[in-house]
């Protein structure tokens, strides 16, 4: 049954579990080669450095975190310069321990931190009044409306990528929404963002269905596109669950963040997506670019959300490089457009494509 796909995908929505609080085991992997990094297990004579914060030491999370510190060093790398030596702290599955790093840090003399990278360690590092030197957070803390001062906040947040979608479909002249999720945390999250952006743009959500293995509920969707008056539909699901759907959906032109992308899949996947369009980053779908090619790939399989956070590490020296130098631009990320607002957000706007005729058909220009 096309059903027991879902279970090679789980990681997937596990990784998320990662960006968006809660735990999700990850098994070791060996890390590509990369120039030493100062552990902190010692006390170590204060110097001018980069603070490199992340959960290296966490059963949980090591994997993205080695995935994220070797996207930082090749970057480093590529840059040719570094202003400062960087320092790795090794963060627990604890919160708190993010808090203890980053004084260890300022101690120790750091100038910029960057880290952490799960959203509750970000969360404890931005209500601790601990936050003295530039830092960029690379997720977004919970329940809070301003970031404190020097703090900086750049993310893979699929609620942004959500929202970027909501404002293509209504740019693309669509006004009535119908919307499939599925009963996971980051669906709902995804789901619901999409809504308030596209209603805040002048459209309108008529209709909702909850993903189902159900047969006789699935052929129910059908009805549902005939009765809703929609002129589109907002997958907020990952490829399985999308894939089953798809073929229920007819002829209705269909959106969806990053999340449906599972890579190189071959013209089957592509058929299976048929008139689905999406937004991802210029690294995952543009490996051919020049902007792109100069940074080495890691060989993570195709495991596409490793390769995502290796693209964060990559983005996110390129923007610590900026902050120490005092510089604010918009940059040309592998990661996507990136722009930083007066909330000291990060922004980024992603490449658009769409599943059409079994290909792939990338856009260039900006969503």
């Amino acid at each position: 049954m096309r059903f027991k796909l879902l279970h090679p995908w789980l990681w997937v929505w596990s990784v998320a579990a990662l960006l968006y609080g809660g735990a999700a085991g990850f098994a070791s992997e060996p890390a590509p080669s990369s120039k030493p990094l100062a552990r902190t297990a010692e006390p170590q004579q204060a110097y001018a450095h980069v603070a490199l914060l992340l959960p290296a030491n966490s059963a949980a999370f090591g994997r993205p975190a080695e995935a994220v510190k070797n996207g930082f060093l090749a970057a480093a790398k590529a840059q040719g310069r570094n202003l400062l030596p960087i320092r790795l702290y090794p963060l627990t599955d604890d919160p708190q321990s993010a808090v203890a790093a980053y004084r260890e840090a300022l101690a120790a003399g750091a100038r910029i931190a960057v880290g952490p990278l799960t959203r509750d360690a970000v969360t404890a590092l931005a209500a601790s009044q601990a936050v003295t030197i530039p830092t960029l957070a690379l997720n977004v803390p919970e329940g809070l409306s301003a970031l404190p001062p020097n703090l900086y906040a750049f993310s893979l947040h699929a609620e942004s990528e959500a929202r970027q979608v909501a404002r293509l479909a209504a740019r693309e002249g669509r006004a009535y929404a119908m919307t499939m999720v599925a009963d996971t945390p980051l669906s709902r999250r995804i789901h619901q963002a999409f809504i308030d952006e596209f209603t805040r743009s002048g459209g309108r959500h008529v209709a909702e269905r909850a993903f189902t293995t159900d047969l006789i509920e699935l052929s129910r969707i059908r009805q549902t596109v005939g009765k809703s008056g929609a002129d589109m539909a907002f997958l907020a699901l990952d490829f399985p669950r999308a894939r089953a759907v798809r073929p229920y959906l007819g002829a209705l032109p269909l959106y969806a963040t990053s999340y449906i992308f599972p890579g190189n899949g071959g013209a089957l996947v592509h058929f299976d997506l048929a008139n689905v369009r999406f937004v991802d980053m210029p690294w995952v779908l543009q490996p051919d670019h020049p902007a792109v090619m100069i940074y080495p790939r890691p060989g993570f399989h195709a495991n596409q959300e490793l390769e995502r956070l290796y693209a964060l590490g990559i983005d996110a020296f390129r923007i610590a490089l900026g902050l120490l130098e005092g510089k604010h631009e918009p940059l040309d990320g592998v990661t996507g457009r990136l722009t930083v607002g007066n909330n000291r957000y990060y922004v980024r706007e992603l490449t658009r494509a769409q599943f059409a005729d079994g290909k792939l058909v990338i856009y260039a220009d900006s969503p």
